[in-house]
């Protein structure tokens, strides 16, 4: 499956708060089939985080998200993309009220030749460019002068927002995925003013939660559940760590007798969980695959090292055993043993 732009509008869309303008144009924008090799590789190329979404409606029925629809129309009608794309740039326009909102160029493209689970089926990309940079450009004549000049453009090396969704799953509200680079001060209006997404609940989505709550719950409060030192509280974290990685499927009861071992931190750990889930109204389950990619981005948070004063930082990778806290007259001291040195 080799993904291709079919048709694409491009429009540009202002700042209401800022008295500008959105521009819409009155046709499509004609590919020669260099520029669309080159555009299909920038904007697919530019969704590198495993997060997936779907459309979503405050009023619990995706239908009546505006995005949603308009994209399901041009789906259902592909000769229309130019229409449903002034719709849609329409919505972009509405929504964009902050200040810090800049205005860009907007695309609204429908690539065919995509695929989801093994899968083909088409996707429609919606794409805005906020930020272009400045090229110096060198030519030279045939009598070898050289002249210098300076042409502002669009960088190819990612977009500033963009949102892929795929033909699949519409009742559930498709398969979406985003990307924004966005000034953080306004990035939510991208996901949640304009498109109204959230995020599927699949194995990545409980990855990234399970292993961030178990993180939590090592660092924030088992030293409030027990009296417990920071070695031991590395070595859970490397336990779990290793668990995530090593192991393709979570199964709550495994994960409680390899990482946690004893019953009142299994209690204390299920309790936090609880409260975890709770507060985000969300809902891990016991039983799921471990996503590589969020198990990756994760490990990164899964800090294995203690660190003494301002002096000295122990980075502890393997046997608990190895290491022994104690005290003298001179002060608290950690005793390391080990076989050879490097």
């Amino acid at each position: 499956m080799t993904p291709t732009i079919d048709a694409l509008a491009l429009h540009w869309v202002g700042n209401q708060a800022n008295d500008e303008q959105c521009i819409t144009s009155n046709k499509l924008f004609a590919l020669n089939p260099e520029m669309n090799q080159l555009l299909t590789d920038y904007f697919i190329g530019s969704f590198k985080s495993g997060e997936r979404f779907n459309f979503s409606s405050d009023t619990g029925d995706v239908a009546d998200n505006l995005i949603y629809k308009f994209v399901s129309n041009i789906f259902d009608n592909p000769g229309m993309l130019l229409d449903f794309s002034v719709d849609i740039a329409t919505q972009l326009y509405e929504c964009s009220e902050h200040p810090q909102i800049k205005g860009g160029d907007f695309y609204v493209v429908r690539f065919t030749g995509c695929g989801v689970a093994n899968q083909e089926c088409d996707a429609i990309g919606l794409f805005k460019i906020e930020n272009k940079d400045l090229f110096l450009t060198v030519e030279h004549d045939t009598d070898n002068r050289f002249d210098m000049s300076t042409l502002e453009g669009i960088s190819l090396k990612k977009v500033d927002k963009g949102c892929l969704i795929f033909n699949y799953e519409r009742q559930n509200g498709y398969y979406v995925m985003v990307v924004d680079n966005s000034n953080k001060s306004n990035a939510q209006y991208w996901v949640d003013d304009f498109l109204h997404l959230s995020r599927r609940q699949d194995a990545y989505f409980q990855t990234e939660n399970m292993m961030q709550m178990c993180r939590g719950y090592l660092i924030d409060q088992l030293p409030q559940d027990f009296q417990v030192s920071r070695a031991d509280q590395v070595d859970l974290l490397n336990k779990s760590m290793n668990y995530f990685a090593k192991t393709p499927k979570f199964d709550a009861e495994t994960f409680q007798e390899r990482v946690l071992a004893q019953p009142e931190l299994t209690q204390r750990f299920n309790d936090y969980r609880t409260q975890y889930e709770k507060d985000r109204d969300i809902c891990i389950g016991d039983n799921f695959d471990l996503n590589p990619d969020a198990v990756k981005k994760e490990k990164r948070a899964f800090k294995s090292v203690i660190k003494l004063d301002k002096n000295f930082h122990i980075y502890i990778h393997g046997n608990r055993d190895l290491i022994e806290a104690g005290s003298d007259e001179k002060g608290k001291f950690y005793k390391l043993y080990f076989n050879s040195e490097g």
